[in-house]
């Protein structure tokens, strides 16, 4: 079984380009990891983004006032 497309290494390596698996594949494994980078950012986005709405609409004022107060 070959990933990179040798039958046999008995060539003259110097005459031979990529050696390493999946050669070809470059362009797709790396539009694959910008969308998950950018999948990844949006997402954690709008978890924090809800985190924040969540802790708003907690805000109280006394609380916060109690809380300033006390120190």
């Amino acid at each position: 079984m070959s990933t990179n497309g040798m039958e046999s290494w008995a060539v003259d390596l110097k005459d031979v380009g990529a050696i390493y698996p999946f050669q070809g594949t470059e362009v797709i494994l790396v539009i694959a990891g910008l969308v998950f980078w950018i999948g990844w950012h949006v997402l954690q986005a709008k978890v924090e983004a809800k985190e924040l709405a969540d802790a708003e609409r907690d805000f109280n004022v006394e609380h916060s006032g109690n809380s300033i107060d006390r120190y």
